[in-house]
């Protein structure tokens, strides 16, 4: 019998706005509210508002949580201050990705991992095993949290509307903490009693902010957060979440991240910790393998209108297949056709001309350096 789509808190939302939805990982998602180009230059020009409440939350409390995570991950979290936040990997014994996570140090016995939909079940078991002899709990909040993401040059100023105007129900979040906040930081309160986390993060290569928020209060702050950003605050759907974030060349995971590539293929290498922290799961494989004739991660374009998707063959001059393509969209800003793809290296030099295929048809494309592009 096939599984029912699970539903996020505002899903009643979505369906007044007139969503169109799609199954994302075992979830019913909103897609597209109307243009998907509308919703993509929204956040580019002023700001969109997200439901990502599909996304995990694993909470780990005790003495030991930033030594847990240190063994975990693939990072130093143990070194991070309270406030802030860090990208990291969560890695196979043999050095391969089985997702990409942030993490937020909220005390020093207190650390949020945030898991990708697709991988939160996995995540969660993963921490919870890898935590064992450490002074440590491990809860999977992922059922109980919800997440909203505002998104784009106008956030700062819609939040600062909608969470610490007189009346707004934000306890301990002030003007000055949104205003002050770099990226990666975040700052903790309570929304109507309940713990309220604004941090300064997100998956657009814009400006913005990421809520986390308990799922029953989700309806009434996408409602206040809406009503604060009126025509500068557009709801956006995954569709223009991809393309945003293919445009500020970010990883996602089962495209440019999986279990059988390493982090290093992907460009990112710096993450993992090999000179700053000692043993952790996924070190002994990393330290062993052998890159040589491993492909690499690099960015293409193209000109005209027609772009190549993930699966496309890339060949080199002489028509050898040198790699395949991982993501690609005819770019909503730049105007023109850009990808990611994985190649082998002795062709991943910037400005090396390749063909990938299109429907059977070659389509001439260049490498070029990641991302394609940046805000401000």
């Amino acid at each position: 019998m096939e599984q029912a789509l699970r539903s996020t808190a505002l899903e009643a939302v979505h369906e007044s706005l007139g969503a169109t939805f799609t199954d994302f990982a075992g979830w019913r998602m909103p897609v597209r509210y109307g243009s998907d180009l509308a919703e993509h230059a929204a956040v580019r020009e002023r700001a969109g508002l997200f439901d990502l409440s599909h996304m995990g939350e694993v909470h780990l409390r005790g003495p030991q949580a930033g030594e847990a995570l240190d063994h975990a991950l693939a990072g130093k979290l143990s070194a991070m201050s309270v406030g802030r936040a860090k990208y990291s990997l969560l890695l196979t014994e043999d050095g391969g990705v089985i997702d990409d996570v942030i993490t937020y140090r909220l005390a020093d016995d207190h650390f949020v991992t945030v898991a990708n939909a697709s991988n939160a079940a996995v995540d969660a078991q993963e921490l919870i095993a890898r935590a064992a002899g450490f002074d440590v709990e491990v809860d999977d909040a992922s059922d109980r949290t919800a997440l909203i993401a505002v998104q784009g040059p106008r956030s700062e100023e819609i939040l600062l509307r909608a969470l610490t105007t007189g009346g707004s129900g934000v306890e301990g979040i002030g003007a000055e903490d949104l205003t002050a906040m770099k990226n990666y930081r975040f700052a903790a309160g309570t929304y109507r009693g309940q713990e309220l986390l604004v941090a300064r993060t997100g998956y657009t290569g814009e400006d913005g902010f990421e809520l986390y928020i308990p799922s029953d209060l989700a309806v009434a702050l996408w409602e206040q957060v809406t009503a604060a950003g009126g025509e500068d605050l557009t709801p956006c759907g995954l569709a223009c979440r991809d393309t945003l974030r293919l445009e500020a060349g970010m990883p996602l995971y089962g495209n440019e991240l999986s279990r059988e590539l390493y982090p290093a293929q992907s460009g990112m290498g710096r993450v993992v910790a090999l000179k700053s922290k000692g043993d952790f799961v996924g070190r002994a494989g990393i330290e062993a393998a052998d890159l040589t004739d491993r492909p690499v991660l690099v960015g293409l374009v193209a000109e005209g209108r027609r772009a190549a998707r993930a699966g496309s063959e890339v060949r080199d001059g002489q028509g050898r297949a040198v790699g395949a393509i991982t993501s690609g969209a005819l770019s909503p800003t730049l105007g023109h056709p850009i990808a990611m793809a994985f190649v082998s290296s002795h062709v991943a030099d910037e400005g090396t001309e390749l063909v990938a295929d299109v429907r059977g048809k070659d389509l001439p494309v260049r490498v070029v350096a990641l991302p394609f592009y940046r805000h401000g």
